[in-house]
């Protein structure tokens, strides 16, 4: 796949198959549209390409009322995308002024002049331009001038449920991970750096790793997960606790115990165990993780 930090960046010779999104998580839905666009793209000898803006269009326009967080971090989209088999992504800056962009130019100087299109494939509800003015409406109408064909794909379904972006960040909040997975078909993730912490986890024989995190990333609910972490090429099980103070994540690696302070790791959530509960001292602290930590063996085991 090749990447683009700009659209100025980005020149084809042969036809291109465009869809445009933010599509934070690469979930179902967005799975069907790069999956789309690959096949015409092979059809018509062309390349594949998604136009994505970054930071989140949301963030710009209205920050200060937004407390949007994303599913995935940009690094974790683009290696989604990677193994979709994608072609061409281009991450366009987002500031106010492209935000001004009105839609009849959108077509005209981005996707007919930058992007070379010929073949556009969109979501069922997308919407573009200044103050989203333009719809499959006008797409359609600016089709037929600049002479590139425009599809709209209808929502795609999970057990006859509509899935959305929104919908499955709702879902990570509510601590309900396992539905957020059939959603997004692969497992909700967290990446991040292993920070120093407060150590009390090694005097009761739990040493955990602290892990920060994008300051834009969705954090599942507050509690005890069963996960799996992918360190050195491996994946290992464990067990994650992401307190109620600033979510704090902290992350239990069953039968490991090598030095990871400074690398980066990927988490994969794969179950809530139980919510957070208080504690009046470091014994019964202990006694609850050794029942945390029986309870996500035993999950995790049955995965296999």
């Amino acid at each position: 796949m090749k990447i683009f930090d700009c659209l100025d960046n980005f020149k084809s010779d042969l036809k291109t198959i465009v869809t445009i999104g933010t599509f934070d998580g690469v979930h179902i839905g967005h799975q069907y549209i790069i999956n789309y666009l690959n096949k015409i793209a092979k059809r018509e000898q062309g390349e594949s390409v998604l136009l994505t803006f970054s930071p989140h269009p949301r963030f710009v326009v209205n920050r200060e009322h937004s407390h949007l967080k994303l599913i995935d971090t940009l690094d974790e989209k683009k290696e989604k995308l990677e193994k979709l088999g994608l072609q061409n992504f281009v991450v366009q800056k987002f500031t106010k002024e492209f935000s001004r962009t009105k839609y009849v130019n959108f077509v005209r100087d981005v996707l007919v002049k930058k992007l070379n299109v010929d073949h556009l494939v969109i979501g069922y509800d997308h919407q573009f331009g200044r103050n989203r003015e333009g719809s499959i409406k006008e797409l359609q109408e600016l089709s037929e001038l600049y002479n590139f064909k425009v599809e709209e794909i209808p929502p795609q379904k999970k057990e006859e449920v509509s899935i959305s972006s929104t919908k499955i960040r709702n879902l990570v909040l509510e601590g309900d991970v396992e539905t957020a997975n059939k959603f997004l078909a692969n497992n909700f993730i967290i990446s991040g750096t292993v920070i120093d912490g407060d150590k009390i986890g090694r005097t009761i024989n739990y040493p955990t790793a602290n892990i920060s995190f994008d300051k834009d990333k969705l954090i599942p609910k507050t509690g005890v997960y069963a996960v799996n972490i992918n360190i050195f090429n491996k994946k290992f099980d464990g067990m994650l606790n992401i307190g109620v103070a600033q979510k704090k994540i902290e992350v239990h690696i069953f039968d490991f115990s090598k030095n990871i302070y400074g690398l980066d790791i990927k988490i994969e959530f794969k179950k809530l165990i139980r919510e957070n509960i208080k504690f009046e001292n470091i014994i019964q602290l202990k006694n609850q993780l050794i029942v945390d930590e029986k309870n996500c063996r035993e999950f995790l085991f049955s995965l296999n």
